[in-house]
């Protein structure tokens, strides 16, 4: 057996070829869609707290909630999950599946409020209209990323990887009677060099000087697979002051400052077993982590229409983050033979620095307190996904002066304004709380159908429930969340035939335990 490694970084050294994995709408979506947070008494009324007041959860949602704090608090929160993806190669009958992958993560979360009341009594001249508020500082996980796909299919050659190298991507600026044999060494740190070092395409050129792309014969079905695994979340750091006017109208302000990690692995697969070809098969592998930080505002209110009924608003500003990624791609390709030959051209790791502008946030609320037996609330929040930005970082050594305003227009075009609503209660029983609570995050895309498929179930639809108990100044609460969504992609592109498009079905539980005291 004969095995080569070819290092295929040195047009990474020229600049501009340093920027060779692309940066598109996925990114800004995955920064843009996320979760509620917050203690598990939160979770477990299903992050429907922007009229509540007096929740920890405010810290994030309505910082206007801390002004109905009549006492301070200190908590922690820690869980843990599990997250399941079923990939199923929807354009093919041979579709082994779905096959699952799954993921496990522990988080952390927790903070404190300081209350600050002035008496209840006495709105005269002599006694402020401002009844006092709270400060409160916390660490909130925002959005998980941890979970993954697997699955295995068969596909006809001209929807393989191998059709997508045979369009080759790479511009031909530059050359002479439309030839590519110049292209070839700087497109070296790209897939389509890779498919070059690797020997599955070469350039033929014919005795009139003119280039031709060349790939490898393959004949009969070809059997696909890819496995990914991604890890990591979005976490935001809070700073936030909310204030009571005559224990009639809170009023709120907030400070989140984000930080951000992803890491995805993804290894993807094709193999042929006809004999009168060379080749065998062939694994793609792909990894890519990104960390960014960021920061964002809100402002919130609450109104206290009668002693039962509170409405509450708030709005948060864009999140401007700046991201880095770190990323490699390795191509292995297996040749039959005496001996045989196995190829593997890498990029090595390489670094890229770009910005992202998350959307504009805004929030509505109703709560309905009923007497001493618990409450019922209900949230309705607007995010336009469209409006997701990713700019260039000059500033930074790791980035470029690069024009994004393509994937920008792509991001318009892909996605659209959607409501998410989320509604709980909770239930006293003298020392101890009951609660329950649902939530559904609209679809973010703009056309009825994604890679041809209905995009009306790629909503988001999170069931919880919670118990708690509260006694003097502890208190301690249990939350679970399900949460249920399928997605769509596809592994590459192509032009001239329809790429293979996978369906995942994901699911993902939760677990919370919150502890803290009163003071």
């Amino acid at each position: 057996m004969k095995k080569r490694i070819l290092w295929l970084s040195l047009p990474l050294a020229l600049g501009q070829a340093s920027h060779a994995y692309a940066q598109d709408a996925t990114d800004a979506l995955r920064y843009s869609r996320l979760q509620f947070g917050g203690s598990a008494r939160t979770l477990g009324i299903g992050g429907a707290n922007v009229a509540l007041g007096a929740d920890y959860g405010n810290v994030s949602s309505n910082p206007a909630g801390l002004g109905l704090y009549q006492k301070s608090e200190i908590q922690i929160t820690p869980g843990f999950g599990v997250a399941q993806g079923d990939g199923t190669l929807l354009n093919t009958t041979t579709a082994a599946g779905p096959l699952s992958q799954t993921a496990n993560n522990f988080n952390f979360s927790g903070g404190a409020v300081f209350s600050s009341r002035r008496s209840r009594l006495g709105y005269g001249a002599g006694d402020s209209n401002w009844k006092g508020g709270a400060f409160a500082l916390g660490f909130t996980r925002i959005a998980d990323f941890n979970g993954g796909s697997n699955y295995l299919g068969t596909v006809g050659d001209n929807t393989s990887l191998l059709q997508r190298l045979r369009e080759y991507r790479t511009p031909l600026t530059g050359t002479t009677n439309g030839s590519i044999q110049s292209q070839v060494p700087d497109s070296y740190y790209n897939l389509d060099g890779l498919g070059a070092g690797a020997l599955l395409t070469r350039v033929d050129r014919g005795r009139r000087g003119q280039d031709t792309l060349l790939t490898q014969r393959r004949r009969g079905p070809i059997t696909q697979g890819e496995r990914i695994q991604t890890t990591g979340s979005m976490s935001q750091f809070d700073l936030a002051y909310g204030g009571s006017y005559r224990d009639k109208l809170y009023i709120g302000l907030g400070l989140g400052l984000v930080t951000s990690n992803y890491h995805t692995r993804r290894t993807f697969t094709e193999s042929e077993n006809d004999p009168t070809t060379p080749f065998t098969d062939l694994s793609l592998y792909d990894d890519v982590q990104t960390s960014g930080t960021g920061f964002n505002a809100r402002l919130g209110l609450i109104y206290r229409v009668v002693d039962a009924v509170r409405i509450g608003a708030s709005v948060q500003t864009p999140t401007w983050m700046r991201m880095t990624d770190t990323y490699s791609q390795s191509l292995t390709t297996n040749f039959s033979g005496t001996p045989a030959e196995i190829y593997t051209p890498t990029t090595g790791t390489n670094q890229y620095a770009y910005n992202i502008t998350t959307p504009f946030r805004a929030n509505g609320g109703v709560a309905v307190t009923i007497g001493k037996y618990g409450f019922i609330t209900g949230d309705v929040e607007y995010v336009g996904y469209q409006q997701a930005r990713l700019d260039s970082d000059p500033s930074n050594n790791l980035g470029d002066n690069a024009d994004f305003s393509d994937v920008n227009a792509d991001v318009q075009r892909s996605y659209a304004k959607a409501v998410n609503l989320r509604v709980g209660g909770e239930a006293r029983l003298d020392i101890f709380r009951v609660r329950l609570g649902y939530a559904r995050y609209g679809s973010p895309y703009s056309a009825t159908t994604v890679l041809n498929q209905s995009a009306t179930n790629l909503a988001q639809d999170y069931y919880t429930a919670g118990l708690g108990l509260r006694t003097g100044s502890f208190f301690f609460d249990v939350a679970g969340v399900y949460t249920r969504y399928n997605t769509y992609y596809s592994p590459y592109t192509l032009v001239s035939a329809s790429a293979p498009v996978v369906q995942v079905s994901n699911d993902r539980y939760s677990g919370s335990v919150t502890a803290g005291f009163t003071f």
